[in-house]
């Protein structure tokens, strides 16, 4: 036995060992993070990295809860229902913009590209965004294609006052357009684009038009908290960023356990649709040059304040919201830990 280290010593040891964790769960600090839909394969990272414990390993007892569209999870932070959510981040763009006393801000941008698409029946007579004038849309209130549509609309072309949107739920979006009581649907790729597959309008019957490929290059999926909470709760943001950085890795590198980890957490998964949506989101949003080059979260300030300004113009706002309130890179994890 090492000198002065006697076999009391070793049993108080011991016993404080055996009861560490039940002091750290004690002295956890409480999170309620609200994501951006329900729960899929291009949110799941975030159960993944609750259910093997890197919340917990950073101090922090998280509570997630699925959302109802992008466009209402800055809200939910402004209003304090939340302190931390995942969402597209240019709803929270055009939030700041409106309200920029309310202190939205982004901790990490995990899609370098945006999810953010209409998409219409390819036996139908819109062959190009110009042809969506004349035309009903269907899309939730609060959903991000939507609301960033006036954008898409200027980039594009497309006088958006004679397109009319049809607010319905999001159970009823896909609906509208099979059954042709919508002429389109406006949304994510990644959500839309496999819910009509699976009620009968598969990829060859669907036209999409990615916003990014006609004018629009916006970011997409981000991690926003408030400045007041972000000032408050340092320690807390940053743990929570790189658990949820690592989630995010480990999705991206090998989707299965993600995959197993939705199908616990919500048993009516239906696997092969989520299997084909992580592929989807991976070759459509996440996977850029720029990000196998430069790793994720290394945000062009240049180009997010050019997406700023797309924003702004779209919705008649004054030019004032800078790339430095929407999104600071402080509490992001080191470069190696964002690598892909």
């Amino acid at each position: 036995m090492v000198p002065g280290f006697t076999r009391r010593t070793a049993l108080l040891a011991a016993g404080a060992i055996l009861a560490a964790p039940h002091v750290a769960r004690a002295q956890a600090q409480r999170l309620r993070l609200t994501l951006d839909w329900a729960f899929q394969s291009p949110n799941a990272f975030a159960l993944l990295a609750r259910e093997k414990g890197y919340f917990r390993e950073a101090g922090i007892d998280v509570t997630i809860d699925r959302g109802q569209g992008s466009g209402g999870v800055p809200v939910a932070l402004a209003g304090g229902s939340y302190d931390m959510g995942y969402a597209d981040l240019n709803p929270a763009i055009r939030f700041m913009a409106e309200n920029p006393d309310r202190g939205i801000v982004a901790v990490a941008v995990l899609h370098d590209r945006s999810p953010l698409c209409a998409i219409v029946r390819a036996d139908g007579p819109i062959r190009t965004p110009k042809d969506l004038e004349g035309k009903r849309l269907a899309a939730p209130d609060f959903d991000a294609g939507r609301q960033l549509f006036p954008a898409f609309a200027k980039a594009a072309g497309i006088d958006a006052s004679r397109v009319t949107f049809i607010s319905v739920t999001p159970a009823l979006r896909e609906p509208m357009l099979v059954r042709r009581e919508a002429d389109g649907v406006t949304g994510f790729v990644t959500t839309s684009a496999l819910a009509l597959k699976g009620i009968g309008l598969d990829h060859p019957a669907q036209r999409v038009m990615m916003y990014y490929d006609h004018g629009l290059n916006l970011y997409g999926g981000a991690i926003l908290t408030t400045r007041a909470f972000l000032e408050r709760n340092p320690a807390i943001v940053r743990g929570a960023a790189a658990a949820l950085m690592k989630g995010f890795r480990e999705t991206v590198r090998n989707g299965q356990e993600m995959i197993d980890t939705l199908r616990r957490v919500e048993p009516l998964t239906d696997v092969a649709l989520e299997r084909e949506r992580h592929q989807l989101n991976l070759e459509r949003v996440i996977m850029s040059d720029h990000v196998r080059a430069n790793g994720l979260s290394s945000v062009d300030m240049t180009r997010l304040q050019t997406g700023i300004r797309a924003v702004e113009e779209a919705y008649n706002l004054q030019p004032r919201l800078q790339a430095s309130q929407i999104y600071t890179p402080d509490f992001l994890p080191p470069a190696a830990d964002r690598a892909i």
